[in-house]
């Protein structure tokens, strides 16, 4: 697994919020009976523009629960969040998950499924359609949720980058 350098954001400075999105049990059988250990798939986020995610293994559910925890607000992004919805459509993928994510008008509410919603809530976007395409592994469609997010641009970054106004960029 690859280590992350530079600079991310201080989880210290933020109000956050964690939730399980998946929680398994597993078993291992030795000579004297079967050995329980379990894994937590969690998602953290301010409600505002900031989510991370984060896996966990221990032999306690607690335990886990607190490790993916830790991993996700270490691994904290910022994502564009435009009057309570997403800028633009956006795929994302990962493994055998794809998530399709768009924009919606206000009063949508969030129309997702339990993994896609858990990252989506985490983030603060209250309006927004998704679609789960492929597998519904959580590990995979969170990874998912999250490469689309993090793809998404600014109106503002898109006109800076193409050398045109914001009306000419959303005209």
């Amino acid at each position: 697994m690859r280590r992350k350098t530079g600079k991310g954001i201080d989880p210290r400075d933020l109000e956050l919020f964690d939730r399980l999105v998946f929680l398994n049990r597993v078993a291992k059988v030795v000579k004297g009976g079967r050995r329980f250990s379990f894994s937590a798939l969690v998602v953290v986020g301010d409600h505002n523009g900031i989510v991370g995610i984060g896996h966990g293994k221990a032999k306690e559910v607690p335990e886990a629960i607190r490790k993916a925890v830790d991993k996700a607000k270490r691994n904290l992004v910022r994502i564009p969040i435009t009057n309570g919805t997403v800028p633009h459509e956006v795929i994302g993928e990962f493994g055998a998950a794809k998530v399709v994510i768009k924009p919606a008008a206000p009063g949508t509410g969030v129309i997702a499924g339990g993994a896609v919603r858990a990252v989506m809530e985490s983030a603060g976007v209250r309006d927004v359609l998704t679609k789960v395409i492929g597998t519904n592994n959580p590990h995979n469609v969170v990874r998912a949720t999250m490469q689309g997010l993090l793809s998404l641009r600014h109106p503002e970054e898109i006109a800076a980058r193409r050398g045109k106004t914001l009306e000419e960029i959303l005209a």
